[in-house]
């Protein structure tokens, strides 16, 4: 079922009668630059191949800034507070926008503006968000910029090799313009088994016995009995009067989630799946696009809760497109709980900033819309990635420590990743791997089999397994006040596999490293939550999309097997998230201080992962014992049935 959106429309009539003031911006008056979005670096280093036609569709958003952001900051934390007089007192859209959003005066003049040039506006209802469409040649005269068409990186895109500029009356409450550029920066956080460890591992993922659904992955009813979830399905709360969001950046045919719960005896609405095509979609579905992302987000969360609806927010591949799914979302604020699995490294927004912008707003402008959703009560979760501790090895190539965007802003709970037994893992068995207990997930444990594999040495086969969850400390947040005083934030242990030698090129390796002690940033450290991501302790999916893979000889076709990543993290965190508010009657709101705080209070309802060194480590951050939190894990694995229970004896309180 396709989804309208609701837009608010101001009218000059409207505000007259309101009696509000004020001045409407015309071109005749003093331009002011304003931020563009992370893909302007690309523009910069684009080679240019001619104007963009000036009669082109072009779509623009113009993220405005919060208004009171100290106080929305206080509003969200008393939310999630017992005891406070807001406890779970969750804001509406509308009453968000009154408290939070720009004033409707300001919100006319900047429609008013770009109407002079013939560009349409439609206003978010949160009044922060305005998408714009027009041609090339009337954003040319409205940003005083050329659109040109460009190629960067294999990619064919429209873009400006200048900074825009709008009347300074607006400029004022400008937090980023996005779309200029409409470069595809963002990749998935799904990971595949590598061929030659499954070739050599010699492991089947071929169903015995006439099954329906691959052999040696991790199901799930696994998952269910893993983390604890049993207690609630067998309760009975099983996301009934819930609706699960996820945004993505590629289209989705759901008939195949469908398959995929069918398959596993999941039983679920033939009505439970909503698409929303945000700024025109995603196109049709693809593997090329990612789809196959999409379609394991929707699986994973609704096969945990299966009574639970769905709406999937299908936005372009663009900085404009995955900003406004997110404000898509939170001003509809009909789901109680929103995850994705798309994102690029902090290092790639900061290119930003040394290409020329002012400041890192397009990261602001992802925060805005986790503000927006934690004060109205849904539950965000993204994943933080899949290159350990060097997210920027993904996609600038740096060596650097860095972690992933957007699952670094504060009101985000960030999905990590973990590595199962080599008991449940029959190609690490198989192997000769020894994992006696659930760990941070790297492939480190592979650098040993160099030789095994015909590698011309360690180094070069640990490069090209330089993979884990992504964790680690911002350059761009500061830690939040949830993490404050919570032992092993500040200082952590670390394995010295890697040591950048130059920040834009290679690594120096240690096959026996150290393990070292070091202190934070500052930053916001992340992950928050973890559980398993690795690709050969992993999961199955299901997609159409899939043709030619060894599963379609063996009886079970559109199947491919041993996939990871913290891509299937953060969705399941999204499902175990619709059940929880089953449990609770309701929202329990923006989950970080909360859960911080029972982990301070006791350990139960989560597991930290605090073995330290190599047998834990994301490629460099290691657990340190006695701790709470450690950077490659956060604070460790749930215990979904007694985490349930905290959120519902907190609404007690």
């Amino acid at each position: 079922m396709m989804k309208k959106k609701a837009w608010i429309a101001v009218t000059s009539a409207s505000l007259t009668a309101s009696g509000l003031l004020f001045a409407a911006a015309t071109p005749a008056m003093a331009n002011q630059t304003v931020s563009q979005g992370v893909a302007s670096p690309a523009a910069q280093n684009a080679t240019v191949f001619g104007d963009t036609p000036a009669d082109q569709p072009v779509t623009v958003s113009i993220i405005l800034k919060t208004r009171n952001e100290s106080q929305l900051d206080t509003y969200i934390q008393q939310t999630v507070t017992p005891g406070s007089p807001n406890y779970r007192k969750f804001l509406t859209t509308q009453q968000f926008a009154q408290a939070y959003g720009q004033s409707p005066q300001v919100i006319q003049a900047i429609v008013s503006y770009f109407q002079s040039y013939g560009i349409t506006s439609q206003v978010y209802p949160d009044n922060l968000d305005i998408t714009l469409n027009g041609t090339a040649g009337q954003f040319n005269q409205a940003f005083g910029v050329t659109l040109q068409n460009m190629q960067y990186k294999g990619q064919k895109f429209h873009g400006v090799k200048q900074n825009p500029k709008v009347p300074s009356s607006i400029a004022n409450v400008v937090l980023a313009v996005l779309g200029l550029t409409n470069y595809a920066p963002f990749t998935s956080s799904a990971v595949h088994t590598s061929a030659s460890v499954l070739q050599k591992g010699a492991v089947s993922y071929t169903p015995a016995d006439g099954a329906n659904t691959p052999a040696n992955v991790e199901t799930p009813q696994d998952l269910e009995n893993l983390y604890d979830v049993s207690p609630l399905i067998k309760k009975g709360d099983l996301g009934q009067g819930q609706t699960i969001g996820i945004v993505t950046l590629a289209s989705l045919n759901p008939s195949d989630a469908y398959a995929f719960w069918n398959a596993y005896g999941i039983p679920s609405s033939s009505s439970r799946i909503s698409l929303v095509n945000v700024d025109g979609g995603a196109g049709t579905p693809s593997l090329a696009a990612g789809s196959d992302e999409t379609t394991l987000d929707v699986e994973q969360s609704g096969a945990l809760a299966p009574d639970a609806n769905i709406i999937v927010y299908q936005a372009p591949n663009t900085d404009y497109g995955f900003v406004d799914a997110f404000f898509d979302a939170a001003s509809e604020n009909k789901v109680g709980s929103l995850s994705a699995s798309w994102g690029l490294s902090e290092d790639a927004v900061n290119a930003m900033v040394a290409s020329g912008q002012e400041t890192p707003n397009y990261a602001q402008a992802f925060n805005e819309a986790f503000e927006e959703a934690a004060a109205q009560g849904i539950s965000n979760f993204a994943a933080t990635g899949d290159y350990g501790a060097y997210q920027a090895t993904s996609d600038l190539g740096t060596t650097d420590l860095s972690v992933g965007n957007p699952a670094d802003s504060p009101y985000v709970t960030a999905a990590g990743g973990t590595t199962l037994p080599s008991s449940d893992s029959p190609i690490l068995q198989s192997l000769g791997i020894s994992i006696p207990a659930e760990r941070a997930w790297a492939w480190d444990y592979l650098f040993p089999l160099w030789q095994e594999f015909g590698a011309p040495d360690e180094q070069t086969w640990a490069e090209e397994n330089a993979a884990g969850g992504n964790g680690g400390y911002s350059d761009i947040f500061a830690e939040p006040s949830y993490q404050q005083g919570i032992s092993g934030v500040n200082r952590y242990s670390a394995v010295q596999w890697f040591t950048p030698i130059d920040q834009n090129s290679a690594w120096s390796f240690n096959p026996t490293p150290p393990v070292v002690t070091g202190t934070s940033n500052g930053g916001r450290a992340m992950p928050d939550l973890s559980m398993n991501a690795d690709p050969y302790t992993g999961y199955a999916i299901y997609s159409t999309l899939f043709s030619g893979t060894s599963l379609e000889n063996a009886g079970i076709p559109n199947w491919s097997a041993g996939w990871g990543g913290t891509s299937f993290v953060a969705p399941q965190l999204n499902g175990i998230a619709a059940l929880i508010n089953t449990a609770n009657h309701g929202r329990v709101g923006f989950w970080n201080p909360q859960i911080y705080s029972f982990a301070k209070q006791h350990a139960s309802p989560l597991h930290p992962l605090d073995t330290t060194g190599t047998s834990n480590d994301n490629l460099y951050y290691s657990g340190t014992p006695g701790t709470i939190y450690n950077p490659a894990t956060g604070l460790g694995t749930p215990d979904v049935a007694k985490l349930a229970a905290d959120f519902v004896a907190g609404s007690a309180k």
